[in-house]
């Protein structure tokens, strides 16, 4: 494509840059529009990918048609399939009548699918089907349903370590990606940077009635020198807080620091690399470890719970024994008390029989506090031993003591 036709379509898409990636994709999209190919386009988050499916849709056969741009991120799992494919009444809670869903209703236009390395995988088994023949099934129906559809996707995840990880098809892969096409970032697209930046200045100054700001030499060096990890997107809210916030309507280099981290190198997009031991299953496995962390402490408390309602009804029924009952026969059993003698210290005995009247005026925590004293002090402070004797976890017992304030 000569230079002419390139900056035609850059003026009608409103595109600012001279890169070679930048025109190479555009190139591409340009020459794979009058066919039917499934276009793959591939980039990171906030480069402006979704201007080139529009490039193709609006210069092809299909442009009379209707095109689509669906999030496949945003949607939930749990309805995406009814989303894409429609529904029948009746299919599930809710479906009051039947849909036709995008691939219905897009019928001899175009379908953008962003993100579509987030589909779930029973949608990508459906997705490869109406690839392959055109043929899909509604959510709760049995007709087979055709259509003609143009598809588009595109997506900021590493596609091979996904199919590696079993988190994305292989085949479903291939059908898509029959024409790649790569956004560059835009810490590679060089003086670009400075003319969306003036380009963004523009809009906030003729939006808001402000005066226009302009960078200093030291700033334009700061800003070829950022890592851009938010991209496009990322350069145009830092533009807008600059216009805004800055006094000086030239920003100079130390001004521009404090819209922009020193530390170039720590803001670089963390990509998805291919050594990485980096997996799905890792992360399931420490939510597994938690959730079961958490039942555990639950049944400790529950434990816990049971053992003082216990201890509460033993020393109440101790003391306060309803009439015409028979004590229990381990109180039965007892030889007969000593008669009270004059007490010059505390015994044993006394001990005992106030320990046994107090519990109708403790709460709970009350018993709580004592029981955990008690163990500790008969297993000479050992914890693990306390804890064992009480029948809780060693993590619940120093709970209790902080709680109690024993640890003082």
């Amino acid at each position: 494509m000569n230079t002419t036709e390139l900056q035609k379509v850059k003026q009608r898409y409103n595109i600012v840059g001279n890169c070679d990636g930048l025109n190479r994709a555009i190139d591409v999209a340009l020459q794979v529009a009058p066919t039917d190919l499934s276009v793959l386009i591939i980039g990171e988050s906030g480069v402006g990918k979704e201007i080139i499916p529009r490039i193709i849709h609006d210069n092809s056969p299909r442009r009379r048609e209707k095109y689509f741009a669906i999030n496949c991120g945003s949607i939930p799992e749990g309805t995406i399939d009814s989303e894409l494919f429609g529904h029948e009444k009746g299919s599930f809670t809710g479906a009051i009548g039947e849909s036709e869903g995008y691939f219905g209703v897009a019928n001899k236009g175009t379908i953008f699918l962003d993100e579509v390395g987030e589909l779930p995988m029973a949608t990508q088994a459906r997705l490869l089907r109406v690839l392959e023949t055109g043929e899909y099934i509604r959510v709760g129906g049995q007709k087979i349903m055709k259509t003609d559809v143009r598809i588009v996707a595109a997506t900021n995840v590493n596609m091979r370590k996904a199919i590696s990880e079993g988190r994305f098809r292989e085949d479903l892969y291939y059908r898509l990606n029959t024409i790649p096409i790569q956004i560059p970032p835009l810490r590679d697209r060089g003086e670009d940077i400075l003319l969306l930046f003036r380009l963004f200045a523009m809009q906030m100054a003729e939006k808001y009635h402000l005066p226009k700001i302009t960078l200093s030499d030291e700033a334009k060096s700061i800003m070829l020198k950022y890592k851009w990890p938010g991209n496009v997107r990322q350069l145009k809210n830092i533009t807008e807080q600059m216009s805004v916030l800055s006094r000086e309507r030239e920003i100079s280099g130390e001004a521009i620091h404090k819209f922009i981290p020193e530390d170039t190198e720590s803001t670089q997009l963390a990509t998805l690399n291919t050594t990485g031991s980096h997996s799905y299953e890792s992360e399931r496995e420490i939510l597994y470890k938690i959730l079961y962390e958490l039942r555990g402490n639950v049944s400790d408390l529950r434990r816990e719970m049971n053992n003082l309602r216990k201890q509460l009804d033993t020393a109440h029924n101790a003391t306060v024994t309803p009439a015409g009952t028979n004590l229990p026969s381990i109180i039965a059993e007892q030889p007969a008390p000593i008669p009270p003698t004059p007490r010059t210290s505390p015994t044993v005995q006394d001990a005992v029989a106030e320990e046994i009247s107090e519990p109708e005026s403790l709460n709970l925590e009350d018993i709580g506090r004592q029981m955990v004293e008690k163990a500790l002090d008969r297993n000479g402070g050992n914890r693990k031993k306390a804890a064992q004797e009480l029948g809780i976890s060693d993590r619940t017992l120093y709970r209790r003591i902080k709680q109690y304030g024993l640890d003082k």
